[in-house]
């Protein structure tokens, strides 16, 4: 602070609306919590007070009178004691006053009336010390006691930081968005599950008998049909990408499950899409299965056709998508190319009876993101559709989300992303059809690495919309509910949160807005930093906690952290705007505290890909022809078809619908979990629930959650309340 006082008229005017209300512009400003509540004042809301300063390591409040008539008294500077500020309001007389206590940088504040009106603002940290752990609810009850008492003061309050709608019921800007396809289903099977319980359990004892007998006709498939040693080791690949990507990929919203069935539409989108190629390369006058088809036709049409599965996600999703994280737009993007990218790789593996020597190995368990294919001698390296179409997904993402936060500038990285993976795959079929580069080609090509950055690029990226989405999720703290527990890592925050307002507090203010706003983000940075690790490793000891109670606990534990992060991304999304929430705050609310009841205060999918993993060939090129162009694919497969036996084509479409069940079906984290002691004592009784809850792709669940039970009982101090920083000495 400079040495010349601060008028109370200019802090009043930079926070304040009036002597009892907080500007919606500071508000706004950095996307501050705001709680309102009723309190006495005394000692107890003093200490509340310092306690919210501690928490942000900060040591030195503002406290000033807000009525006008106090307008030109200096802003004194106090310690972050309840002492101190109980010292400055007693010189102040014992008329009761309006006054705001707020940080040196602004950043957050309160402002405690003559009556018994406090409302708080600032990070979601500063304002749980004030108004408790569960800002959600303290904002809940408080429009109900506003509500009730029916008191204008509070009403207003309720009103204008959000906790009251009082327009008029058939006003257009607060008419909140009706239900998509997809949510309708969803309605639908929620009210069949609490309606009709048993027709529930019989349908899902039906999906897992049909799961395994599709793995027996499969099993089947694969010995009766000649050529197909490549087919399960193709599958798992992918599969095993997509564990990596959901596994990294800590704040996504988008279930497992729903990334397979995008799979399923990526690869059945190859026909389409060879269709496509066929029409463009008629109309444009080549030969489809010309070379200059191969780049110049294959290349635009697949980098735009294969969104196609996305496209209809939207369309039967159009809600669901404002409800997206960052990753969440990388995720569907990559599922969606590992489809294609199967589609062409299985129909290479069966034209050429199988994976040949492996000249250029694709992936296996311990590689990052599998799947790419690399040509040694002309050091053309592809990363595969699963990567570069995800690279598009995932700067699409970013620029969504994180616009409204860095600005619109964000958007020029979608077409980059979309130059750079068209970039790689030209230049890999170009070399396939023997055609050679132009030099600006080859040069831009060989600054990007020549298509080696990409996978590194996609895990940077998807590395950057972590931290995005914990960010955003951060600014919806007074719409979701809290965590069971207390969050790891509260020195660091603490720490970090410090080091930022003493830079803030200490930034020179001649400096140019430019250099300002990056001064200011980088005294934000580290926050964001400590904050996103709090949040991911709060969430993991969430897990890991629930998973030592048992495979029912874990299962809920991952729905609820699931459908917590749908709701606040979709709240922090809707920046005030009406949304449809959807996940429920309140039905989350009550599944998180009965979550903390049964707790006590890895990966699923992995295990079992990983174990097949081992076992399986390595990857390689291919002796037939090459996965780079759809149409001269199906036509090869179609010739393959042809050379088959009746009954081994019986066979091909036997195993290929039993490959497509296996992955739209079975993988959802089951809700229902048959009694181990049941079971024992009636085995031919209890078999249908045991079925109804191991599915093929719910085997890793349970597996998960029966290894959770050896953990040491000792693991659930990771959410028992640990000791609070100390305050900052000074």
């Amino acid at each position: 602070m400079d040495e010349q006082a601060m008028l109370t008229r200019d802090l009043v005017l930079r926070i304040c609306a009036t002597a009892t209300e907080l500007d919606r512009g500071w508000i706004r400003t950095d996307h501050k919590v705001v709680a309102p509540f009723t309190a006495s004042r005394d000692t107890s809301l003093m200490e509340r007070v310092a306690a919210g300063a501690h928490v942000l390591g900060v040591h030195r409040l503002l406290i000033c009178r807000t009525r006008s008539e106090h307008a030109y008294e200096s802003v004194i500077q106090v310690n972050a004691d309840a002492r101190s500020l109980i010292a400055v309001i007693r010189d102040w007389g014992g008329e009761p006053t309006d006054f705001l206590v707020c940080l040196e940088d602004f950043s957050g504040a309160v402002l405690i009336t003559a009556g018994e009106l406090t409302v708080a603002a600032g990070p979601a940290d500063y304002v749980r010390a004030l108004v408790g752990p569960d800002i959600a609810q303290v904002r809940a009850e408080f429009a109900e006691e506003a509500r009730s008492r029916r008191d204008p003061d509070l009403t207003r309050a309720a009103t204008r930081y959000g906790l009251l709608d009082t327009s008029g019921k058939h006003s257009r800007g607060s008419r909140v968005p009706g239900p998509d396809p997809a949510e309708r289903a969803a309605d639908r099977v929620a009210a069949m599950r609490a309606d009709a319980p048993g027709a529930t359990a019989l349908l899902r004892t039906v999906r897992g008998v049909s799961g395994w007998a599709m793995v027996v006709v499969l099993a089947l498939a694969l010995v009766f049909v000649p050529g197909t040693s490549g087919v399960v080791p193709t599958v798992l690949l992918m599969l095993w990408l997509l564990v990596q990507l959901a596994w990294l990929a800590r704040s996504r919203t988008v279930s497992f499950a729903a990334l397979l069935r995008l799979l399923v539409l990526g690869a059945l989108s190859t026909w389409p899409i060879a269709f496509a190629e066929q029409a463009v390369a008629t109309v444009v006058g080549l030969d489809p299965t010309n070379r200059y088809a191969y780049a110049y036709v294959a290349v635009p049409v697949e980098e735009l056709a294969k969104f196609t599965p996305v496209l209809l996600f939207w369309l039967v999703a159009r809600r669901r998508f404002k409800r997206f994280a960052a990753v969440d737009y990388l995720l569907v993007a990559a599922a969606s190319g590992a489809g294609f990218h199967l589609a062409e790789t299985l129909m290479a593996t069966l034209v050429a009876g199988g994976p040949a020597t492996p000249l250029a190995v694709q992936g296996g368990l311990f590689s990052v993101l599998p799947g790419w294919v690399e040509l040694t001698g002309p050091g053309v390296h592809f990363s595969g559709h699963a990567v570069t179409t995800g690279l598009v997904g995932a700067a699409f993402g970013l620029a969504a989300v994180g616009s409204r936060l860095y600005g619109r500038w964000l958007w020029i990285l979608p077409p980059l992303a979309l130059g750079a993976a068209a970039l790689e795959h030209l230049s890999y079929n170009a070399f396939i059809a023997g055609l050679e580069p132009t030099q600006v080609t080859s040069v831009v090509f060989a600054l990007y690495g020549s298509g080696a950055a990409t996978r590194w690029l996609l895990l940077l990226l998807l590395a950057v919309a972590v931290v995005l989405d914990y960010r955003t999720a951060r600014f919806a703290a007074d719409s979701a509910p809290r965590l069971p527990g207390r969050a790891p890592l509260a020195a660091l925050t603490t720490r970090a949160h410090g080091r930022a307002v003493w830079r803030r507090t200490h930034l020179p203010g001649d400096i140019a807005p430019g250099f300002r706003r990056i001064a200011l983000a980088w005294a934000r940075f580290p926050v964001t930093l400590a904050e996103t690790a709090a949040s991911i490793l709060h969430e993991f000891a969430v897990q890991v906690v629930a998973a030592r109670c048992g495979p029912a606990a874990l299962c809920t534990a991952w729905r609820f952290l699931l459908r917590r992060r749908e709701h606040a991304m979709g709240a922090a999304r809707a920046a005030g705007q009406p949304w449809r929430r959807v996940p429920d705050r309140a039905e989350l609310a009550t599944v998180g505290t009965g979550l903390s009841q049964v707790i006590g205060l890895g990966t699923a999918l992995a295990t079992t890909i990983a174990g097949l993993l081992l076992t399986a060939p390595a990857l390689g090129v291919f002796a037939g022809p090459h996965p780079a162009y759809a149409v001269v694919t199906t036509r090869a497969l179609a010739d393959w078809l042809t050379g088959l036996s009746t009954a081994d084509t019986r066979w091909v479409f036997a195993g290929g619908l039993a490959l497509i069940w296996l992955l739209v079906s079975g993988w959802t984290v089951p809700r229902s979990h048959p009694s181990v002691k049941d079971f024992l004592r009636d085995p031919g009784g209890n078999a249908g629930g045991l079925l109804g809850a191991l599915a093929p792709g719910q085997v890793a669940y349970a597996i998960t959650g029966l290894v959770g039970l050896l953990l040491p009982p000792r693991v659930t101090r990771l959410l028992q309340p640990g000791p609070r920083p100390a305050p900052p000495a000074g």
